[in-house]
């Protein structure tokens, strides 16, 4: 298993330099980030030359990446146009944002398995039909939709929850948030626990389990589950990088300070360095949960075996 993680470790290394070079070169085609310091109003020749200098925008484009990277390695990701850094953007911002995700990963795990277990064992009854039509209405809804209805029905209409998540951003405040950020995820979780666990259900050594008289329960838990939640956990496991990376439409509907508000306040402003400092931070979390997901293998199916 040491020598499994040392390997993928090391793997890493040239995907994470491959992904930030090309996020690099990607930002910094979208414009002229002293253009869009400026506004509206055109910079003077002498105010673009010296802003330029002072982030070092008048290098070439290998220069400003391998310069980047070297004080990435210090901690320093930065400084954005407004002054601030971009360290202390992401102090504020990912802990919001991972609050956030972790409300939306509950919900898959716990009503997206449920509800697939339970269609997956009673297939083509009207629990299952009336599962799957749920999930595929969830499917098609975009999620900004959702999270304007669930915002006036639940904040403004009936006055349920707040309409908008206070700067603290608990988890209370966070339930309606994570529920429609997660509601996409969700149906796919269940769809796919679904299919599994049917699969399964009629595999040999689940007959042979019931053969000698285990409790169906036993059956259920310790062999069919395990077997079926393979898949699942790849795709929650890949789904913890998007749910913080893809957080923009449901932190602006409910004025949350995040990851996504933060990113979409630099793509706007055309602030590379917060842009680049913020997808460098989720490639990392990407790569490390694509790691998470390769050990949980081991511990879900025994026949695997890393050496």
């Amino acid at each position: 298993m040491g020598r499994y993680v040392s390997r993928r470790l090391l793997q890493m290394i040239p995907v994470f330099f491959g992904t930030t070079l090309l996020i690099f070169l990607m930002v910094n085609v979208m414009g002229d980030p002293v253009a869009g310091l400026c506004g509206d109003r055109r910079c003077d020749p002498a105010t673009a030359a010296r802003l330029r200098v002072e982030f070092g925008l008048d290098q070439p484009v290998w220069q400003q990446y391998a310069t980047y990277m070297g004080n990435v390695f210090t901690g320093d990701f930065g400084t954005a146009f407004n002054g601030q850094k971009v360290t202390e953007l992401m102090g504020t911002a990912f802990p919001v944002t991972v609050r956030l995700a972790v409300v939306a990963v509950v919900f898959e795990v716990v009503i997206g398995i449920s509800l697939g277990v339970l269609t997956g064992l009673r297939r083509g009854r009207p629990a299952d039909t009336g599962v799957l039509l749920v999930t595929l209405v969830v499917v098609s809804v975009p999620t900004f939709v959702t999270g304007l209805l669930l915002q006036l029905l639940l904040g403004v209409k009936w006055g349920i929850v707040a309409p908008a998540v206070s700067s603290m951003a608990t988890v209370d405040e966070l339930l309606v948030p994570g529920l429609v950020l997660a509601s996409v995820s969700l149906a796919y979780v269940t769809r796919l626990t679904r299919t599994s666990v049917a699969e399964n259900a009629r595999a040999d050594y689940v007959r042979t389990a019931v053969a000698k008289g285990l409790p169906r329960r036993r059956v259920v838990s310790r062999h069919l589950l395990r077997n079926s939640l393979i898949p699942v956990v790849t795709f929650i496991g890949t789904d913890v990088g998007a749910l913080m990376g893809g957080a923009i439409v449901t932190e602006r509907i409910f004025n949350i300070h995040g990851v996504g508000f933060q990113l979409y306040q630099g793509i706007v402003r055309q602030s590379s360095q917060t842009v680049v400092g913020f997808v460098t931070v989720l490639v990392l979390v990407f790569l490390l949960a694509n790691l998470i997901v390769d050990l949980l293998y081991a511990v879900l199916d025994p026949r695997i075996r890393y050496a």
